[in-house]
């Protein structure tokens, strides 16, 4: 076994690398832009590195990449699963694997208070893998902050290039992966693979608040396709009233065209969710019998934010800047995940999907977007 330098020739989906005393750290968001948060729920979601994948090309049997990993627990919910790291060949799913050690970070979802204990540096083996040159892909996990210690594999590796189209998309927990079964598996990544794009995820759990410098990191990462799937985190929040949501949406959009004036963009709106359809946020988690579930605790009220208005206004915007933005386009969520769905597959905690609704919006979305004007030619 032979240790290959991680470089950034070797990952997709990242947007930076922070050196550590382990290794390297993926970042969903520059350090320019982290440097602007005080929140600690963005920056625990934005270096959970749903959508990054180290690509390359070898001819290797065998695979090892050391990591430190830090999970994430809800005090009083039951456990997550361990992490899984998707290993796909020539874009095929080829195996899953998990790693053992690392950090255990425990949450106070009432009141944010943090936990962390730290643990040992993990390994993920794959082995068996044909002895003849082909593309590997290792998709880290979606929900576990991942340090990149060590990768070594018994042949030679080489960067991998691609001359698909970029999509990058921008929403919630729901976009971020939430209950998906694995990182190839998030209905973003499952969207992907049917429109054969390259997929920056800067989906935050718990974050998409229209911030400005995520609209500036937008604006300046270069993209063939945008989307951004706004709402949900507004409601949960509580954190603005109509008056405010519009110009912050024109606002948002504007400082996207300011670096991307042409880029087909995509504002959807969000899924079917009863529990935000008319009531407004606060949003807040409940633990009963080992089970976590989410309320909606807010009253109705003149220029408060539910689900309906948001949709109602996003409609709007997007109409109204379509008629001298020809490339700006809109799709209400509840064609993703409506009525129909919601009967079907219900959201276990009342707010977000499980992995077999992932897999269901993600197919939707590749047909709704992938197949529309959005993501047609405009080269």
């Amino acid at each position: 076994m032979v240790t290959i330098p991680i470089t950034a020739e070797l990952l997709r989906g990242a947007l930076d690398l922070e050196r550590t005393a382990h290794g390297l750290l993926p970042h969903r968001l520059p350090a320019w832009a982290r440097a602007q948060n005080t929140d600690g729920q963005l920056a625990m979601a934005q270096s959970q590195p749903s959508g990054v994948r180290l690509v390359f090309r070898t001819a290797a049997t065998e695979i090892e990449l050391d990591v430190l990993r830090t999970q994430v627990v809800a005090e009083g919910a039951p456990p997550r699963p361990d992490g899984v790291y998707d290993l796909l060949v020539n874009g095929a799913l080829a195996a899953q694997v998990s790693a053992s050690g690392g950090n255990l970070l425990t949450l106070d979802m009432l009141t944010g208070a943090a936990q962390l204990v730290p643990g040992p540096v993990g390994t993920v083996h794959i082995t068996g893998l044909a002895a003849e040159p082909k593309q590997v892909e290792i998709w880290l996990p979606h929900r576990e902050r991942t340090e990149l210690v060590a990768l070594r594999a018994n042949a030679p590796v080489e960067p991998s290039s691609s001359t698909r189209r970029t999509w990058l998309h921008h929403g919630s927990s729901i976009s971020h992966g939430s209950d998906a079964a694995s990182p190839s598996t998030t209905w973003p990544a499952v969207a992907a693979a049917h429109g054969r794009v390259e997929l920056i995820n800067l989906g935050f759990s718990g974050s998409a608040l229209l911030d400005p410098f995520v609209a500036r990191t937008i604006r300046d990462t270069p993209a063939a396709l945008i989307s951004l799937k706004l709402g949900i985190n507004l409601v949960n929040h509580d954190v603005m009233r109509l008056r405010a949501f519009g110009p912050a949406v024109h606002g948002f959009l504007d400082t996207i065209r300011e670096g991307q004036p042409d880029t087909p963009l995509l504002v959807v709106s969000p899924i079917l969710c009863p529990i935000h359809e008319h009531t407004p946020g606060p949003c807040l988690p409940e633990v009963s019998d080992g089970e976590l579930k989410f309320r909606a605790t807010g009253e109705p009220g003149p220029g408060k934010l539910t689900l309906t208005v948001i949709r109602e206004e996003l409609a709007r915007i997007t109409t109204e800047r379509a008629a001298t933005d020809p490339n700006l386009y809109y799709l209400d969520g509840r064609e993703l995940y409506g009525e129909a769905d919601l009967a079907e597959l219900p959201l276990p905690d009342d707010l977000h999907p499980d992995a077999a609704t992932h897999q269901r919006i993600g197919d939707r979305f590749g047909k709704l977007a992938f197949d529309s004007a959005w993501a047609g030619d405009h080269s």
